[in-house]
């Protein structure tokens, strides 16, 4: 597997789907409380579907089915993304 692809997968693996499933979480423990309920619901689905989206990308590591260029680009876009939401 080249460097990218370990890279990526190391990040969605052990960054992306552990704070994912923290705030969904969260979210779960907000709407028991009866908080924000409509906005936390809208949050819940969006994450959950985020959620899905990150473990397609592990299917598509493991199975080798994109060009390296394209693991590149989606590990750049997500390093850019959690730099802007720090």
């Amino acid at each position: 597997m080249s460097e990218i692809k370990n890279k990526l997968k190391d990040l969605v693996q052990t960054a992306m789907i552990p704070e994912v499933e923290l705030y969904i979480d969260d979210l779960n423990e907000d709407l028991l409380a009866d908080k924000n309920k409509a906005e936390n619901m809208q949050a819940l689905k969006e994450m959950e579907a985020f959620l899905e989206e990150l473990k397609s990308i592990l299917a598509v590591i493991d199975d080798d089915a994109i060009p390296t260029e394209e693991y590149e680009r989606i590990y750049n876009k997500i390093m850019e993304n959690m730099k802007k939401h720090q």
